[in-house]
């Protein structure tokens, strides 16, 4: 039981790093199934990779707990109207990708769950983030010459039209949330695609990132039920003790990881960009491609 837990730790350290950072959690889970393997049924692995998520969620729901909060009282009639604003305008970016999952969930899972999927959607988004980053960079310079703050240059945010989360409307966020259909696809990344259609949808890296934290709630606990219902419903799993153990094991881990991460994240963007992301993804993507290549000429 000790081993399968501490492999638990591992997958748990790896998902809460991966999940919000823009680097497609898929992409290294499909790495770390190669060499940590837990000895567990297939029917509860499949539940475990969705349900671990769970702990990455609670992290967001606990660091954002008085913004997301529409009952808080200290907050101004005013200020909870906006919260709940802010809830309906996550429920707007969350319905594309909730009819596309639901719809091409075990599709996508049969045909494109491979590792050339995901090495080739890690190469693709990492050039999308190089390319778009650059295209920012040339606007700043000119958004700085224009407002002619040479001397005191003014906050990157500031030169994209919707610069806090909660400026976002109806219109942003069914943009965003057509992007989020897009990590339906393995490899691609949910924050990362969330966090590109942000950008393109004219909002500041700082509000495409909290954006993409919030809608992860309902979507990831919609499909932890989801899954929980086929696991148990449909395909009648009872988890012994040793799979109780990795699971309570992997969402604590993924939950203390996913704090830090969202931290460093939100920490890192606000003085940087998102290009070492994009670049970190080419590199992984072509490490996969290179370790899976050689394992098929070696089979």
């Amino acid at each position: 039981m000790f081993i399968e837990a501490l492999k638990a730790f591992l997958i748990g350290l790896v998902e809460g790093l991966t999940e919000w950072l823009p680097i497609s959690s898929t992409g290294h889970m499909i790495l770390v199934d190669e060499f940590v393997k837990l000895d567990v049924s297939d029917t509860f692995l499949e539940l475990f990779l969705v349900v671990i998520q769970i702990g990455a969620i609670m992290a967001v729901i606990i660091l954002y707990f008085t913004k997301l909060n529409p009952f808080s009282r200290k907050k101004t009639p005013v200020q909870r109207k906006e919260t709940w604003r802010l809830w309906g305008m996550v429920v707007i970016g969350c319905i594309p990708a909730a009819i596309v999952g639901l719809l091409f969930d075990d599709w996508v899972t049969e045909h494109l769950h491979n590792a050339w999927v995901v090495a080739a959607m890690l190469i693709l988004y990492g050039i999308v983030f190089i390319v778009l980053e650059r295209r920012n960079r040339h606007r700043y310079v000119q958004f700085v010459h224009d407002s002619g703050q040479l001397e005191h240059k003014p906050s990157p945010d500031e030169m994209f039209p919707i610069k806090t989360v909660d400026e976002i409307g109806p219109a942003a966020a069914i943009k965003i949330g057509l992007f989020q259909c897009l990590a339906i696809i393995p490899g691609t990344s949910r924050s990362g695609a969330t966090i590109i259609g942000g950008m393109l949808t004219g909002c500041s890296r700082t509000a495409s990132a909290e954006f993409t934290f919030f809608l992860a709630i309902p979507i990831m606990f919609g499909w932890g039920i989801v899954k929980a219902f086929k696991a148990f419903v449909t395909a009648g799993l009872v988890m012994t003790a040793t799979e109780v153990v990795v699971l309570v094991v992997g969402i604590v881990t993924a939950f203390v990881v996913s704090v830090l991460s969202i931290k460093f994240l939100m920490g890192y963007i606000k003085n940087n960009d998102f290009t070492a992301f994009g670049v970190y993804r080419i590199i992984i993507g072509i490490v996969v491609l290179g370790y899976f290549g050689v394992k098929l000429m070696l089979a």
